[in-house]
């Protein structure tokens, strides 16, 4: 059984894309992750000891990763960040969806959503 701790929207801004101009200009990225855990424990509980995850702490990893980072495609950066979720014991599965806002003319934004597991490559 797993559960799902969401964070929805983080909005960073980093290097990404493939033009000279991407390639200058940091852009903004939004960010939304759906960490699959089992919060049996911490239900119960009501104890962060017991919390399968602390949000907290893993957003404040990823920020650095994001910002201080350059990627060519945000497949790349959702990969790092998924990786990064993965880290934490508690995290059994991560959905990372990155979008970047006004890629596309017409279009809100571009973005791809991977899912991945602690046996996914």
């Amino acid at each position: 059984m797993s559960d799902i701790i969401r964070i929805e929207k983080l909005l960073l801004r980093t290097v990404i894309g493939i033009t000279p101009e991407e390639r200058h200009n940091r852009q903004d990225v939004v960010i939304s992750l759906a960490l699959f855990v089992d919060t049996r424990s911490a239900g119960r509980s009501d104890d962060i000891g017991n919390a399968p995850v602390n949000y907290r702490t893993l957003v404040k990893k990823i920020v650095p990763v994001v910002e201080g980072g350059e990627f060519n495609l945000v497949e790349k950066l959702a990969a790092d960040i998924a990786r990064l979720c993965l880290a934490e014991p508690g995290v059994e599965r991560v959905r990372v969806s990155v979008d970047k806002p006004g890629a596309l003319r017409f279009a809100k934004s571009v973005g791809v959503t991977i899912e991945r597991g602690r046996g996914d490559a």
